[in-house]
């Protein structure tokens, strides 16, 4: 499949338009290769998952997170210089879809409002106008078709994603109907979580004043698990958008891991 059309098709599922103006989706590294029979899909251009990726035969990449928000001379032999390293040798390009796909508030990123059967959806902040039901923007809100409590929210929750470091903050009601979440770093979210009349936000890097401060009840999953599964979920739309291509999903692991103390 020619890489031009893999890259078009990933813009149909993420459109360069939504991106953020601070943002830097698109194409990360060129290459000198027109076609690709194999495209491999992560969270992170991280070494390890770019080194997995050119393993199993990937001859084009996509991530979520760009390789560097800004450009940078390769002075250094840190991960940015291994990971040009990796790629250019291997002529293989890479494209990140990072705002573009958290935006798209029909794709991917409604992954967990699809998994939960959220009615009554809205975006917490809309970007632009959308091309379905629902504008571009940031996060979710709906209502579950019951109220839960905070364990069996939890328990629907952990079916899907690592909640090992999940952590919960604020006042948290007995009865759970209108759930919101934003992937990746959202807790900035708060307030329009509040205005959409949630009973609990779900986010990631919740920081220690907001945790302190919050009026709401706050779920932090981190920025890795909302984010690793709706790549997965990405990897899978793409292969039916892409019958001629082989689409495979790089897993990678949150470098948060928990520490368990050993019992006397």
């Amino acid at each position: 499949m020619h890489i031009a059309e893999i890259i078009a098709r990933i813009e149909q599922m993420a459109p360069l338009q939504g991106a953020a103006s601070w943002d830097a989706s698109g194409l990360q590294v060129a290459a000198r290769r027109t076609d690709a029979e194999r495209l491999a899909v992560c969270l992170d251009p991280s070494p390890a998952s770019i080194a997995a990726a050119l393993k199993l035969g990937a001859q084009c990449i996509l991530s979520h997170h760009p390789l560097a928000l800004k450009p940078s001379l390769p002075k250094r032999l840190d991960h940015y210089h291994e990971v040009l390293r990796l790629l250019l040798t291997s002529d293989v390009p890479l494209y990140a879809a990072h705002t573009s796909l958290d935006v798209n508030s029909e794709g991917p990123a409604a992954w967990l409002a699809r998994e939960l059967h959220l009615d009554g959806l809205a975006v917490l902040e809309p970007t632009a106008p959308g091309t379905g039901d629902l504008p571009h923007g940031f996060g979710l809100a709906g209502d579950l078709a019951e109220p839960v409590s905070l364990q069996q929210l939890t328990d629907m929750l952990a079916a899907h994603i690592d909640l090992s470091t999940a952590t919960v903050s604020g006042p948290c009601p007995a009865a759970i109907r209108r759930v919101a979440y934003c992937t990746g770093s959202g807790s900035s979210l708060l307030d329009e979580a509040r205005a959409a009349n949630a009973d609990i936000f779900i986010t990631g890097d919740v920081k220690y004043h907001t945790a302190l401060d919050t009026q709401l009840c706050l779920f932090d999953v981190g920025h890795h698990s909302l984010e690793e599964e709706m790549m997965r979920r990405a990897a899978i739309e793409l292969q039916h958008a892409c019958p001629g291509l082989e689409v495979v999903f790089v897993p990678s692991a949150s470098p948060f891991q928990p520490v368990r103390p050993r019992v006397f």
